[in-house]
């Protein structure tokens, strides 16, 4: 297993939509555990593919207290969306930046498993949250588009500042 390196925000590979996963194999099961690696390691609770710079639709989240339930979502689609609500979020690929975005507060997920069975699951909270976040990476989207110019002009700032501060 290795950790792998997370694109940082306003990366411009952070926008590429990830293709579908078309045989799942010993490299997506191998990409699924480094993936789960990387996650842990950085003490988040959700990981898309394409914020390591693998454009395949291939999640990994573990929302429990113990971080010892870990769930794998390969091509995931929402099926269903249910209510709304508002919910501070964050992301690795944008770190130390936390803001509020509405979302739906329940949701239906049908994918394929880390062994290519598909599964369905019904969320809300955090994990229905977490799921919506993820997919959006998938499709090329950072949780900061959902917030004003403004803000994502600043945030797009003090992160650059940041990077230039480190180097």
């Amino acid at each position: 297993m290795a950790i792998l390196k997370i694109l940082q925000y306003p990366d411009e590979r952070l926008h590429k939509v990830a293709r579908s996963v078309e045989n799942v194999d010993e490299s997506i099961r191998s990409l699924v555990r480094d993936m789960a690696e990387t996650m842990y390691a950085a003490q988040g609770v959700g990981l898309a593919a394409t914020q390591v710079d693998v454009h395949k639709r291939v999640i990994v989240m573990d929302v429990s207290e113990s971080h010892d339930q870990l769930r794998v979502f390969i091509n995931p689609e929402i099926i269903s969306k249910i209510g709304e609500e508002e919910c501070e979020e964050g992301c690795l690929s944008v770190p130390g930046i936390y803001e509020t975005v509405r979302r739906a507060a329940n949701v239906t997920v049908r994918a394929l498993n880390e062994n290519g069975e598909t599964i369905t699951l019904e969320a809300d909270g955090l994990l229905a949250v977490c799921i919506q976040h993820e997919m959006d990476h998938l499709l090329g989207k950072v949780f900061v588009e959902y917030l004003s110019q403004l803000k994502q002009t600043r945030i797009r700032s003090k992160l650059k500042k940041r990077l230039r501060e480190t180097m």
